[in-house]
């Protein structure tokens, strides 16, 4: 609801070409992959088509994944279009993407006229069309509920076999755990924006949830993504941190209740869930401190920040670490100097254990 009159181009136009140089400078860093997002109609996050900046990392990029994290599913008429977005940049990449499925935030059901009732359902169709479609020559006939399409023939297919890697970026919502962890997919579960406590419940229900579909669920398939900041000293990374930190949380993702979780969007069960897990996040303004004390963000040295990492790892045995590097507010200069310092003394140790 933020009037886009507040927008200014030019200073915009500088935001896309540092974030963007941020991005293809960590390949030399040494990190696995970089990642990017798609948000609607909000400043919180400027990326209404993450495929137009995975485009251009792949240019600034030789081997680093893209992890597209994530592709709103139910907001698109035509999922087709999404499947050949993927197709093309896994071509253009050479089989480096990583396709994040979403439903979306529930703002976003508001900005795109979408009945969030049919949020599950046009999610779930739209990612089975899509992966037929990377599968299964064309052309097809697809009817379904949501999507009524006579011809399905994907030029040009994937470039990876049988298609890219599936994540699925969530908050915890039970009906997405039961589902990415059905052994014909066992997609990778990254829990997002959550608590500690929440962080490891989450996981944990993962875990236990193949169990009950009979398999043990491999490191790969769980994640964990975070705000990290990392000093040379505690107080200095706090400093420099609270600003960013506490813009990001109390007024880039504060939104009320009807707007984060619309009637219909999900069960009452996931919302009582999904609630616990946003605890410090849009309801009320929380100070750095008591983030992170709730573990939602990682800040501090080298050493405390490779503790607190590992402090949810010994407990979750997660294999899949996304570090928020830039966030809210952050100057440029202090995210380049804390993805630098994060490279080079975090990420070493981490590859360790």
């Amino acid at each position: 609801m933020l009037p886009n009159t507040f927008y200014d181009p030019e200073k915009g136009a500088n935001e896309y070409e540092s974030f963007i140089n941020l991005l293809a400078e960590s390949e030399d860093l040494g990190f696995d992959g970089i990642g990017v997002n798609e948000h609607h109609q909000t400043a919180y996050g400027m990326m209404p088509a993450p495929n137009l900046i995975a485009s251009a990392l792949i240019q600034r990029t030789k081997k680093v994944k893209i992890a597209i994290l994530g592709r709103a599913l139910p907001l698109v008429n035509n999922p087709i279009n999404i499947a050949e977005e993927f197709a093309m940049l896994d071509n253009l990449s050479r089989g480096r993407i990583i396709c994040g499925f979403v439903r979306g935030i529930g703002a976003e059901y508001h900005a795109s006229g979408v009945n969030p009732a049919f949020s599950h359902d046009r999610f779930h169709e739209a990612h089975d069309l899509i992966v037929k479609a990377w599968t299964t020559p064309g052309p097809f006939p697809w009817e379904g509920e949501h999507y009524n399409l006579n011809y399905v023939n994907l030029w040009p297919r994937v470039y990876q076999t049988p298609h890219p890697p599936i994540w699925i970026p969530s908050q915890g919502s039970i009906e997405t755990i039961e589902w990415a962890a059905v052994p014909e997919r066992r997609y990778p579960f990254l829990i997002t924006f959550s608590a500690r406590d929440s962080v490891i419940r989450n996981l944990t229900a993962y875990r236990e949830q193949t169990k009950k579909y009979g398999y043990e669920a491999d490191e790969s398939q769980l994640g964990w993504a975070a705000p990290v900041y990392v000093a040379d000293t505690e107080e200095r990374a706090k400093e420099e941190a609270r600003a960013g930190l506490e813009s990001l949380f109390n007024d880039y993702l504060t939104l009320p209740v009807e707007m984060l979780l619309p009637p219909g969007y999900t069960s009452a069960a996931s919302m009582k869930k999904m609630m616990g897990a946003r605890a410090g996040i849009g309801m009320e303004r929380q100070s750095l401190e008591k983030l992170i004390a709730l573990g939602t963000v990682v800040v501090g040295t080298p050493k405390s920040v490779l503790e607190q990492i590992e402090q949810v790892r010994e407990k979750t045995r997660f294999g899949t670490f996304v570090s928020m590097l830039q966030f809210g507010t952050l100057p440029d200069e202090l995210a380049r100097r804390n993805t630098e310092l994060f490279a080079a003394e975090v990420m070493p140790e981490l590859r360790k254990r």
